[in-house]
């Protein structure tokens, strides 16, 4: 809503009603709509609902955040989760390029050869990593990890530099960089990541996609109420 409408519904004058939206929108508790004068519910809200135990839909909370990234980097992001064994891409938001990935939403992928699925997995209890490795890991290409103790060792790198990659692992000239997602209770429900052509996505450009996918994760995570493994 507005101004002058949350003042009709109120009886307030306007001058109050946007007095005190500025309070409430520096407090996180509101936020602007993009592109309108008008309000919506923040992020702080997600936070405080997440300490009642209801976090709502973690892509409503990370739209607005894969968007700011697509922009940022100019390539295409994911919002994926854990379901099972593998990796389900639940939201995408394409770069401009017109060379650019397919959409991935709602398509499965194996956890140990993308980007997300690495920073899925790195999180999980040692005995589900144990479980996944115990059988024999799919080859797609000739840079797929399959060496369960060199997958182990990744996967010590992902939560020591708090991102994962993934070069041509699930096809040759596709690579990708993504970030955990971490909940109000510090555990890891989703994960974010930049994804593009070789060419494009190189590994020289990786330190810098890693950086803002981290920035990316860290900002839905905080909407999500996590403040930090201190917390």
């Amino acid at each position: 809503m507005g101004v002058s409408e949350l003042g009709r519904k109120l009886n307030l004058h306007k001058s109050t009603v946007s007095r005190l939206l500025s309070t409430l929108e520096s407090e996180g508790l509101l936020e602007r709509a993009p592109g309108t004068d008008k309000y919506r519910l923040g992020h702080e809200i997600w936070r405080l609902a997440g300490h009642a135990g209801h976090l709502g839909d973690v892509r409503l909370v990370a739209r607005p955040v894969l968007g700011e990234l697509a922009e940022a980097t100019r390539e295409t992001v994911n919002l994926a989760v854990l379901d099972g064994v593998e990796v389900y891409n639940v939201d995408q938001v394409s770069g401009p390029h017109l060379v650019r990935i397919g959409n991935w939403v709602g398509r499965h992928t194996p956890l140990h050869c993308v980007a997300n699925g690495k920073a899925l997995l790195a999180y999980q209890p040692a005995v589900d990593i144990e479980q996944l490795l115990a059988s024999p890991l799919p080859v797609f290409t000739p840079r797929t990890v399959t060496d369960p103790a060199a997958l182990c060792q990744e996967l010590a790198a992902v939560r020591a530099q708090g991102y994962a990659c993934a070069l041509g692992e699930i096809e040759v000239g596709l690579n990708a960089v993504a970030a955990p997602v971490f909940d109000v209770s510090g555990q890891v429900v989703a994960a974010v990541s930049v994804s593009g052509p070789a060419y494009r996505v190189t590994a020289e450009r990786i330190p810098e996609l890693a950086r803002l996918t981290r920035v990316a994760a860290d900002k839905v995570s905080s909407r999500l109420g996590y403040r930090g493994a201190s917390a």
